[in-house]
C-alpha cells in the first residue's frame, strides 16, 4: 500500500477506535470493527460492485463519474470510519432544494462530505453565490475536481464550485448565508464539531443559516444545539434554521 494511505488508514482507524472505545468499551469496539471489516469484503464482491453501478444514469446524462460502483478499496476502506460513499438521488435532491425559503443567489452551498461532486454538479443548477464541497478522501476529492471540470449543462447557473480537500473538523465557514448540506457524512462525535464551528461562525458574524440533512440518522445531535430549529420533517431528509435566542 502507498505509504500516504497507510499512514492516512491508521490514523483514522486511530481516531475511530479511541470515540468508539470512550463510548461504548473496547469490547463492544472490538466487535464493531471486525462487523465493518466483514461488511467490507462482502462489499467487494463482484456481485455486490455491479449492484453499486445502479446509480449510474445521472453520470450517463451529464457524462461525468459521480458512482459509487468506481469507487476504490482503498477509499472505501477509509470510508468505514466515517461514512461510505453514495451519491445523492437526483429527483430526491431538487425536492429538498425546493423546500428552501430563500432567495439562491444570496446563499452559499456547502456539501460537507461531498464525495465525488455529485450534489456540487446538482447544486449548480441553482444561482447560488458560491458552492463548496469538503472531503477528506483524497481519491474522491480528485474524482470530484475533474467531474467539475467536465460538467457541462445547459441548465447550470452557478459556476463558482470549489472542491475542498481536507477535514470537515477545521473547515473554517465563509461569511454570508449559509446552505449547509449533510448526508451523514461523519460519526457523531465530528458532526457535533462542524456544528459546534458553525455555532460559533454565527455568533462571530450572524447571518441567515440553513442545514438540509439528508437520511437524518443522527438526528439527536442536531437537536443538542439550541441555535437550529428544524422548518421540514420527512422520513428522508430534515431541515434546519438557525435561530438567536436572547441571554
Amino acid at each position: 500500500m502507498p505509504l500516504g494511505f497507510t499512514r492516512q488508514f491508521w490514523r483514522e482507524l486511530r481516531g475511530w477506535w479511541r470515540e468508539q472505545a470512550r463510548e461504548k468499551g473496547a469490547r463492544s469496539a472490538t466487535r464493531r470493527l471486525f462487523r465493518n471489516l466483514w461488511s467490507f469484503v462482502r462489499e467487494s464482491t463482484p456481485e455486490r460492485r455491479r449492484q453499486r453501478y445502479g446509480d449510474m444514469e445521472y453520470d450517463w446524462e451529464n457524462r461525468v463519474n459521480t458512482t459509487s460502483g468506481t469507487v476504490g478499496w482503498r477509499a472505501r476502506l477509509l470510508g468505514l470510519f466515517h461514512s461510505s460513499y453514495q451519491p445523492t438521488e437526483p429527483a430526491l435532491f431538487h425536492k429538498m432544494m425546493a423546500s428552501l425559503p430563500i432567495e439562491f443567489d444570496q446563499f452559499t452551498f456547502i456539501d460537507i462530505g461531498s464525495g465525488k461532486g455529485r450534489t456540487l454538479l446538482m447544486a449548480s443548477e441553482y444561482p447560488f453565490r458560491k458552492i463548496v464541497g469538503v472531503e477528506l478522501i483524497e481519491e474522491l476529492h480528485r474524482a470530484a475536481e475533474e467531474n467539475i471540470r467536465a460538467y457541462k449543462s445547459a441548465t447550470q447557473r452557478c459556476s463558482q464550485i470549489e472542491a475542498v480537500c481536507g477535514d470537515a473538523c477545521e473547515f473554517a465557514f465563509p461569511g454570508g448565508p449559509l446552505v449547509l448540506y449533510l448526508f451523514n457524512p461523519l460519526p457523531e462525535r465530528a458532526l457535533s464539531e462542524v456544528l459546534g464551528r458553525l455555532r460559533m461562525s454565527l455568533a462571530q458574524a450572524p447571518r441567515p443559516a440553513l442545514v438540509v440533512y439528508h437520511n437524518p440518522l443522527m438526528e439527536g445531535t442536531l437537536r443538542t444545539f439550541d441555535f437550529l430549529e428544524k422548518t421540514v420533517g420527512t422520513s428522508q431528509y430534515s431541515v434546519y434554521r438557525t435561530v438567536y435566542r436572547q441571554t
